[in-house]
């Protein structure tokens, strides 16, 4: 068993809802105003759901709000194990039987099954709250699992600590 294996525990359904959160809330910052930029200040009537102005923003629209979502996970699910919300949770998405990093298949997979997590009420998220493994239906299908890195570093001295803290 990895150093990995034996400090992790699965992460339960809060702090995995709440790294979500916080992946959306970062990417909103970051693609809301790019958005806004290029369509004008009408896009945030339609983003808010302003009915009466529901229009095609075109290209960039789609490629921005859907397109570079699904890139973008399954880029930081295989580079880093994890999305941005993920890393500051200590938490990593990885393969269910091995606890290794996803291969490109099951990334690809996860992410599409994302849709179906959210059909109907965002149950196959949900399911993650009563799962034993903590695994949601999108994790069922491609095979991962979320695991909580434990760092304990309470056996280590302060020199080690500083060492490691450096790199």
């Amino acid at each position: 068993m990895s150093a990995t294996a034996a400090r992790a525990q699965y992460a339960g359904f809060w702090r995995r809802l709440l790294a979500l959160l916080l992946d959306g809330v970062l990417y909103t910052a970051l693609i809301l105003p790019l958005l806004v930029t290029i369509y004008g200040p009408g896009y945030l009537r339609w983003w808010l759901g302003d009915s009466s102005d529901l229009v095609s923003y075109g290209f960039l629209d789609l490629l921005l709000t859907y397109v570079l979502p699904f890139v973008a996970v399954v880029v930081f699910w295989r580079t880093w194990r994890a999305t941005p919300g993920k890393l500051l949770l200590d938490c990593r998405v990885v393969d269910a039987r091995t606890l290794q990093p996803l291969s490109l298949r099951q990334a690809i997979i996860r992410a599409l099954a994302y849709i179906l997590s959210a059909l109907p009420l965002y149950l196959g998220f949900i399911w993650a709250a009563f799962d034993k493994r903590k695994q949601a239906l999108h994790d069922k299908l491609a095979g991962s699992v979320v695991i909580q890195v434990i760092d304990d570093d309470s056996d280590i001295t302060v020199q080690q600590w500083l060492e490691r803290s450096s790199i």
